[in-house]
């Protein structure tokens, strides 16, 4: 397994041994020890699956109360996704950082508690699967617009499919304070 750091603290993509031969391939999507030897000592109470069609955007999701730390992968298709760090006071208070995952590439990333989250499929469609440290709360659910001036998200696609819920999520700086996420709490 390899580590890559990202400019995000805590932020990281994770590339897992693949095992392939003639018949297809071999991974483990998580293996509690080793990647707690890798600085991701979460325990993960929640599997989620989604399936997306080309040109779909979700997010920018996050649970505040009740964060969840999440580690996602993409199973089939191609997708570009995002976490921006929506900590107030946090250093890195605005930034995101995009990855591309694959059914292909099997990269996965981790997105810690504090950060916003999101992914547009760049393939006709895509299997999305995510582990997150805390279960879903529809109540404390929260989010941010995905186009945000601010943040300036470089998004590969113009026209998203987006949801209602998703159409309506402020702008960072317009989200009132007791839904914000503070750093180092």
């Amino acid at each position: 397994m390899k580590i890559i750091q990202t400019k995000l603290e805590g932020v990281m993509i994770i590339e897992p041994r693949v095992f392939i031969d003639p018949r297809g391939y071999f991974m483990e999507l998580h293996q509690y020890e080793r990647y707690r030897e890798n600085g991701i000592n979460c325990n993960f109470v929640q599997d989620n699956l989604s399936y997306s069609i080309q040109n779909t955007l979700r997010g920018l999701h996050y649970q505040h109360p009740h964060p969840q730390v999440k580690l996602v992968n993409v199973i089939r298709g191609k997708v570009f996704d995002v976490a921006v760090d929506i900590r107030q006071d946090s250093p890195t208070f605005g930034q995101w950082e995009g990855v591309v995952l694959s059914g292909d590439n099997h990269r996965q990333l981790i997105i810690p508690e504090g950060f916003a989250h999101g992914f547009c499929v760049l393939s006709e469609y895509a299997i999305f699967s995510y582990k997150c440290s805390d279960v879903y709360t529809p109540e404390v659910e929260c989010g941010i617009a995905w186009d945000d001036p601010q943040i300036g998200i470089k998004w590969p696609l113009k026209n998203p499919l987006l949801s209602e819920i998703d159409k309506e999520y402020p702008y960072l700086e317009d989200l009132p304070a007791q839904k914000r996420p503070v750093y180092g709490k």
